[in-house]
């Protein structure tokens, strides 16, 4: 723009002399006198000095006048300029100012969702965490009520069970007794009346005795067969134990007439195998009997050795 202007000022310059120089020219008196003799005569119009220093000065007034205009037209385009300039680059300043805004206000924007998704993911976190927590706390919870009620389910049928065997050993117990004390009754009884028996025929016995003979020995025999399955019988229902290796036990039974378990005694032996033996005579309860009345009668007391 500055080289414009010069070539502006240089054009404005060179019109101004070349005006000047045609004013001068304008001035000057050339006349030609048609009365003159032919010849080399030359007429010269004298130029009025003060005028053309008044001239010369106009010029310069009106080339100081133009300088000055131009310079003034100049300075006004460069503060136009600098005023556009100035504008241009607030101009400027306020558009990168909003670009800047606006990029910050859109990081502010991204930034606040960003925490906001991060909280919500925190938050769905905690919530998951939460009900896994509250899962396995129930879950825990319904395990160990599941064990309580399963403890005391078996709590509960062991103490049954205990009451119940309680109950049955007592029962049992309480029958066995009652079985002993009657077959002790029974035996006592029959004890009594077998005395008496025994005295009764105490006579017929030693005469039979005297007989002898094949009906004695037959007699004999079938006592030893009936005992034998006597001991057989005790001996099936007898409790086995290592202890009893060894062992023997004598025992008195005391039958009645059907066979019937009056009473059992120990004669001598081991005495736990001698407690087993009695209660396997118990468990057989009745024995049989032959149809002799006289083989029965040899059978009712009977003394056998229980060894294992």
């Amino acid at each position: 723009m500055k080289k414009s202007n010069y070539s502006k000022s240089v054009v404005i310059s060179v019109a101004i002399h070349a005006l000047l120089i045609v004013l001068l020219l304008w001035g000057a008196d050339f006349t030609f006198d048609n009365k003159q003799p032919v010849g080399n005569t030359i007429q010269a119009t004298m130029v009025d000095p003060a005028m053309l220093n008044q001239q010369a000065q106009q010029i310069r007034q009106q080339r100081q006048a133009a300088k000055e205009a131009e310079q003034a037209r100049q300075d006004r385009l460069e503060q136009q300029t600098a005023a556009l300039e100035t504008q241009r680059k607030a101009e400027a300043e306020r558009i990168r100012q909003l670009k800047a805004d606006k990029l910050a206000a859109e990081k502010q924007t991204r930034e606040a969702e960003k925490q906001t998704r991060e909280a919500e993911k925190q938050q769905q976190l905690q919530q998951q965490q939460a009900l896994e927590a509250k899962a396995k706390a129930e879950a825990k919870a319904k395990v160990e009520a599941q064990a309580k009620a399963d403890a005391k389910a078996k709590a509960d049928a062991k103490a049954k069970a205990d009451a119940k065997a309680k109950a049955e050993a007592k029962a049992k117990a309480e029958a066995k007794a009652k079985a002993e004390a009657e077959a002790k009754a029974k035996a006592e009884a029959q004890a009594k009346q077998d005395a008496a028996l025994n005295d009764m025929f105490s006579g017929l016995e030693a005469e039979n005795a005297q007989r002898g003979g094949a009906r004695g020995k037959h007699i004999a025999d079938e006592v030893a067969r009936y005992g034998a399955i006597y001991k057989q019988m005790i001996q099936q229902n007898l409790l086995v134990d290592q202890s009893f290796k060894g062992q023997e036990c004598k025992l008195t039974l005391r039958l009645s007439a059907n066979g019937l378990v009056l009473n059992v005694s120990q004669l001598a032996g081991n005495d736990t195998l001698c407690r087993a033996a009695k209660s396997a005579v118990l468990q057989v309860s009745e024995f049989p009997m032959p149809d002799n009345p006289d083989v029965v009668k040899q059978l009712r007391v009977i003394n056998l050795t229980v060894s294992p």
